[in-house]
């Protein structure tokens, strides 16, 4: 018979058993998580005032086309012009014609909590994947802003960021080409998923090889040019320059992370051309040091026989890097392209967040911080992003949590190359 004074001590070692899956409880705790959620979204859309931002904009967009307009350039709406790719346009018009052309939002809502659900569900299914524990999984269901961006805006950014979760769910299962048509859907949504290309080529080099990888990329751009033909036969470069205008003019009022700066530096070129260099250079080190680790080869090694149109591998070589590429080293190396292009971003608006919200996670626990200081992390990053508008204090801390965020996930996994294959069969006994 257990002691009194042995009660609290065996309370607090089951709770640490469940909470590191330690325990067959263990298993109940995502899908109760996301009922919990799926109840939660019922009282938001219920209890919660909607507020209009863009969707009576992308209505009147679709409105114009479904019309007969195909010219990117004469296509506005009441916040500006069309500056999203055609696979906006496509969502959009089906969400149109749901909606009675827009003006049933009650249904809207109910359709992008749809949207939320599904995006949580492959997220938890990814996190499992990668053997991510119980005690993480609280993180993805608690953001105040992540269920606004869907249920409360109606924003894109969502159906992207449900895309791109897609992409790696298919990816860690080696379902490359799968993964490769998820992604570039995702991107013909929204081009902010171009900030997490050169992880999604390198996990395609190393998993599917050099060969299938071409023709990997030569689908994704086919399928771009296919999704836009509409609007390219009727002005090419005016789909090109709106859809992925890479030279965008930003406002300082609407910025949320670089607002402690001043507004004369954030307009000025001189900063923005500090950034774009910041964020080459990151991606050298993460790519090199990083994401190209299972092939134990230098960049050198790598590039000069892709230039030369030839494998960098041989065919021993590829079947044992490509056992390498897990579905933790494949979430890793997407989501760190995801904080570190974030990072260095020209400016984040508050929808830029569904992209952040269920990647912070998953990296400050893959970093092997302690739990106190992971769940800390992520409490100042919601609070910043909770702020409105945005503040000095507020955006400094959002640059300050991406930073450490991305250093981070970058020293946390320094040792992956020696234990990538542990990696492998620790996420399988978990699972």
């Amino acid at each position: 018979m257990s002691s009194p004074a042995s009660l609290p001590a065996g309370a607090v070692g089951f709770a640490l058993d469940v909470a590191n899956g330690k325990h067959p409880l263990s298993k109940l705790i995502p899908p109760l998580l996301f009922l919990a959620d799926a109840v939660l979204c019922g009282l938001i859309i219920w209890k919660v005032p909607y507020t209009e931002i863009d969707w009576v904009a992308y209505m009147e967009q679709i409105s114009q086309i479904l019309s007969g307009e195909r010219d990117y350039t004469r296509i506005r709406g009441g916040t500006g012009p069309l500056v999203y790719p055609a696979a906006h346009v496509y969502i959009y018009s089906a969400l149109y014609r749901l909606t009675d052309r827009g003006k049933d939002i009650l249904l809207a809502q109910q359709l992008f909590a749809g949207i939320y659900l599904a995006a949580l569900a492959i997220v938890m299914a990814c996190y499992r994947q990668a053997g991510v524990p119980p005690y993480v999984f609280p993180l993805l269901i608690l953001s105040k802003r992540l269920h606004s961006i869907f249920m409360l805006r109606c924003f894109n950014d969502g159906v992207a960021a449900l895309c791109l979760w897609v992409a790696i769910y298919f990816l860690q299962r080696r379902a490359w080409r799968a993964g490769a048509l998820a992604y570039t859907l995702g991107l013909g949504v929204k081009m902010s998923l171009l900030l997490v290309l050169p992880a999604v080529g390198a996990v395609l080099l190393l998993g599917a090889g050099y060969a299938m990888s071409l023709q990997l990329a030569a689908m994704m751009g086919l399928v771009q040019v296919l999704l836009a033909v509409p609007f390219l036969a009727e002005n090419p470069w005016g789909y090109l320059s709106r859809a992925f205008e890479l030279s965008r003019q930003f406002l300082f009022k609407w910025t949320v992370n670089w607002r402690f700066l001043g507004e004369a530096i954030f307009l000025s070129k001189g900063f923005s051309l500090a950034l774009l260099g910041l964020h080459a250079a990151a991606l050298v080190v993460f790519i090199t040091t990083r994401w190209l680790k299972p092939a134990r080869k230098p960049l050198s090694r790598l590039a000069i026989p892709i230039l030369l149109g030839k494998s960098p591998f041989t065919e021993q070589e590829q079947r044992a890097i490509s056992r390498d590429v897990n579905p933790r080293f494949i979430m890793t190396a997407i989501l760190s392209a995801n904080v570190v292009g974030l990072l260095f971003a020209r400016s984040l608006h508050y929808q830029f967040y569904a992209y952040l919200a269920w990647s912070t996670p998953f990296l400050l626990w893959r970093s092997g911080v302690h739990p106190v200081l992971q769940y800390a992390l992520w409490a100042a990053q919601e609070w910043a992003w909770n702020v409105y508008p945005s503040t000095p204090a507020s955006s400094g801390v959002v640059v300050a949590v991406l930073a450490i965020t991305a250093g981070l996930a970058w020293f946390g996994t320094g040792d992956d190359a020696s234990r990538v294959r542990g990696g492998v069969k620790d996420a399988a006994a978990k699972r």
